[in-house]
């Protein structure tokens, strides 16, 4: 098994933007520890293979006390048998990493930090409901670097309501005088549900326009790129030696078991995905008969997924396996499909392999609907 996920579903506050499964009445916190490690005993039988990564997401996992920590990794370790040179990401809020805090990470296996910075104005943060300012994010982020922690992901977004180019390329600079190794970038979406949704329908924010959009994502790429960060998925930007190797388990069809309320896991062929409810979760744990729901995939759907994943990636589809694994019709289907976007330099074909050039990442949405069977 490549990876483990495990969601931790709690949060201080929900931000403007987030429609994450999440609740904030941390006083669960406890007796859904120790549902989470009774689950991990029962799944055990899922997997026989090594485990190469493991994520804690969320919710704001960094709201997890040492103890809680503790028992959870116990039982991983107890129950699974975990590579030597695992990666094990932790996400975590800015204002959560305080010096007690991030000395007691790095007593633990943790060798990964994910920290959802999302901007360095302060102005954007209180719009945001961060719970930080810029100042904090940046002294966050040094108190991780002295404690030893040398493999560092900040989330950026972009194409905020009001947000300009200058306050974009402001943000990047900062993210790169960090000297940090990996950053993850992406353009705000409006999710329904969320308060920020609501803003827009009620006419009290307006998106940023188009084209503002489209030379944001250039100067994030031009940036990073310039400062020795390699483009190696369309919101993913790394340092050589520290791409993301559980989120490209992900991209490259790995299997993954998921852990928690709302997490979906992987075997290969279907997916299933745990009830979205912290109270029902925690109920199970006497039972053991944990609430799940899964779907097995068809073989087109399996095809629209390896051509979402692959392409979103530098390293593309090789198109020797895509004939291999879902037959002359789909093939021909991708081909004849993908021509025009050939024709026109938004996608090359070399060595088998079919990807993204960099004008056509700016449509890469487009282009990947093209070739998915509908």
């Amino acid at each position: 098994m490549a990876g483990i996920y495990i969601h931790i579903p709690f949060c201080k506050t929900r931000c403007t933007y987030c429609d994450f499964y999440m609740g904030t009445n941390e006083s669960l916190l406890d007796a859904f520890v120790d549902t989470l490690c009774a689950e991990a005993k029962i799944r055990k039988e899922e997997t026989g293979e090594t485990v190469e990564t493991i994520y804690f997401g969320g919710g704001t996992p960094s709201r997890l006390h040492r103890a809680h920590f503790d028992r959870i990794f116990d039982s991983l370790f107890s129950h699974y048998t975990i590579a030597p040179d695992a990666e094990i990401t932790l996400e975590a809020n800015p204002d959560d990493l305080t010096g007690d805090y991030v000395e007691m990470l790095s007593q633990l296996p943790f060798n990964r930090l994910s920290i959802g910075i999302q901007s360095f104005s302060d102005e954007e943060l209180r719009f945001l409901s961060r719970r930080h300012n810029g100042r904090e994010a940046v002294d966050a982020v040094r108190r991780c670097q002295q404690q030893g922690f040398r493999n560092i992901s900040i989330d950026l977004m972009y194409g905020l309501p009001g947000q300009t180019t200058e306050i974009w390329r402001d943000n990047l600079q900062h993210a790169i005088r960090l000297d940090i190794q990996h950053i993850s970038s992406y353009h705000l979406i409006y999710e329904e549900k969320t308060r920020m949704y609501r803003l827009l329908k009620a006419g009290k924010i307006q998106p940023v326009p188009e084209e503002t959009s489209t030379e944001m994502f250039a100067l994030l790429i031009d940036t990073l790129t310039t400062h020795g960060f390699i483009h190696y998925e369309i919101s993913a930007f790394g340092k050589p030696g520290y791409f993301s190797r559980h989120n490209i388990s992900y991209w490259k069809d790995a299997t993954y078991l998921g852990l928690g309320p709302a997490a979906h896991s992987y075997d290969g062929q279907s997916r299933s995905w745990n009830i979205a409810s912290i109270t029902r979760y925690n109920q199970t744990k006497e039972s053991g008969l944990f609430e799940r729901t899964s779907e097995q995939l068809s073989l087109p759907e399996k095809y629209n997924e390896f051509i979402l994943t692959g392409l979103r990636t530098m390293w593309g589809i090789n198109l020797a396996e895509l004939k291999s694994r879902f037959g002359e019709t789909l093939f021909q289907f991708c081909m004849e499909n993908a021509k025009k976007y050939l024709d026109q330099g938004l996608l090359s074909t070399e060595d088998q392999t079919m990807k993204l050039t960099r004008e056509g990442i700016f449509i890469s949405d487009g282009i990947m609907s093209d070739l998915m069977w509908v």
